[in-house]
């Protein structure tokens, strides 16, 4: 690395580090990189992974023992700096201490649209207002491991590129072809409706199938809606689906986290097609 790569800190006023600033409060930084056009992304292998798929830092930024692990990394690109302080110091900045090893500030990829996110996919999820980043991390995690084709997240689901969310993703959010639907659910579902899909609702409701029962073979494209933690789906989008779907419970138990049911549903796709 060149002198010119590494940048010292001392002080923590050089505007430079500002997209670090205030790493955990989590509405102003759901604001901020959106509007700066970054997200964060954290320790060697999200990194790894977020470059492989084409996304470019802006800086990185660790402490002097996490040198030589990233220097694979940050020598691709010799022409971003590498901000460089003690532990202390960068945890003053962030807010939090940066276990991990390190942080890339990386420049948020321009989102496609719907119709190129759809144009080759059979199995997609559509995660609707889903608030919890956790929940969306897992739910990309589950859809790269079980042959999701493609994610649709609904304009109030929170961030995929959100710390939180690519970490819990183990960064397969960079792996899985997605996009932020402009309008949900009427327009949404109408778009799927046209690109050849049927449009399946998870769901609690009267008449709703058992997914065990539900036709999910290779003849069908599918699209398997999710949502929200607390009160589920709109009822627009019950309204617009073609089927009300229902995972089989036992134990008294009338549902399951919506991670843990997209990870049913999805292996269930799976299974049917025969992968």
């Amino acid at each position: 690395m060149s002198e010119a790569q590494l940048h010292r800190i001392t002080e923590l006023t050089d505007p430079a580090l500002d997209d670090y600033l205030r790493m955990t409060d989590v509405k102003l930084r759901s604001r901020v990189e959106v509007d700066r056009g970054l997200f964060m992304a954290e320790s060697f292998e999200v990194i790894s992974r977020a470059m492989d798929a084409g996304t470019v830092p802006r800086s990185f930024l660790m402490s002097e023992k996490w040198l030589a692990k990233f220097a694979p990394l940050y020598e691709r690109f010799p022409d971003v700096p590498v901000f460089v302080g003690e532990e202390a110091l960068l945890e003053q900045l962030t807010g939090f201490h940066l276990h991990r090893g390190a942080l890339a500030a990386m420049q948020r990829p321009v989102m496609p649209d719907v119709d190129a996110v759809l144009a080759t996919a059979r199995t997609v999820a559509v995660i609707e207002d889903v608030v919890d980043h956790t929940n969306v991390g897992a739910m990309f995690r589950s859809a790269a491991a079980l042959g999701v084709d493609a994610v649709l997240v609904t304009p109030q689901c929170a961030d995929p590129l959100y710390r939180r969310s690519i970490r819990v993703s183990m960064g397969t959010v960079f792996q899985v072809p997605w996009t932020r639907l402009p309008a949900w659910p009427q327009a949404g579902s109408d778009h799927l409706h046209a690109a050849g899909f049927d449009v399946l609702a998870l769901a609690l409701t009267n008449g709703a199938v058992a997914l065990d029962a539900v036709d999910l073979g290779p003849e069908r494209k599918v699209a398997f809606v999710l949502g929200a933690e607390g009160h589920g789906l709109k009822p627009a989008n019950l309204r617009a689906a073609d089927e009300h779907v229902v995972i089989p419970m036992a134990g008294g138990v009338d549902s399951l986290n919506v991670a843990a049911a997209s990870a049913v549903v999805f292996w269930q796709r799976r299974a049917a097609l025969g992968a």
